[in-house]
């Protein structure tokens, strides 16, 4: 079953131009075998065949790829499924990949599928903040935050703005509706101590608009 779904997932990647290695694939159907599995007993995912696991979860994480650096510490907060923490992992296996989701029982879950999946992830049944607040420094500090799909723009910055100096960054995939919140948190005062940024958008396919990845980053008080 995996080697034909590998097949499927290798023909959608070529369809759209994802470049992803050929000895990822068989980690990635494991991954989405599993994940679709575990999707019949807790609503994980809705995207559970290969047109849409690669059209959505694979194009979203290659993006957030692109933009990481060799060997970066990343954490993937609100991982409910795995996306795109594990993928993350899967195609660029130098990454150093920790998942968090705050909901115990989608941690449980999580943790099964990556080791279904063969693979080797700490996963932490804990609020993203919480986690990051304990490494504000030394060889376990976080590079980046990835976050998809988890709460508006605002929501988030009051989350992580007061922990802001305890990590790199964040990379946040948004829907066509990110700088009406980006302008509501701008009102509210929450972005005088942090960047935001467009780095990059991609279409979604069979839909009209895009998806784009923010960047946020502390501000330079002395800029």
């Amino acid at each position: 079953m995996t080697d034909d779904l590998g097949r499927a997932l290798a023909a959608e990647c070529d369809r759209l131009g994802l470049v992803i290695a050929p000895e990822a694939m068989p980690r990635l159907a494991a991954y989405a075998a599993s994940l679709w599995s575990w999707n019949e007993r807790l609503n994980l995912t809705r995207h559970v065949d290969a047109a849409a696991f690669v059209s959505r979860d694979v194009a979203d994480a290659a993006a957030i790829a692109a933009h990481l650096a060799q060997g970066e510490r990343v954490l993937d907060v609100g991982t409910g499924g795995g996306v795109p923490g594990v993928i993350l992992a899967i195609i660029r296996p130098d990454l150093h990949v920790e998942l968090c989701d705050s909901v115990a029982k989608k941690a449980r879950a999580v943790g099964e599928i990556v080791r279904e999946a063969g693979l080797t992830l700490p996963v932490h049944a804990a609020a993203a903040q919480t986690i990051v607040a304990g490494r504000p420094a030394g060889r376990g500090r976080f590079d980046t935050l990835v976050v998809r799909a988890v709460a508006p723009l605002g929501k988030l910055l009051g989350w992580f703005g007061p922990v802001i100096d305890s990590f790199g960054r964040m990379l946040l995939v948004k829907g066509p509706r990110w700088e009406e919140e980006r302008d509501d948190a701008r009102f509210r005062g929450q972005t005088k101590r942090v960047l935001i940024r467009r780095v990059a958008s991609w279409p979604i396919e069979g839909r009209d608009h895009e998806s784009v990845l923010l960047e946020v980053r502390r501000r330079d008080p002395t800029a």
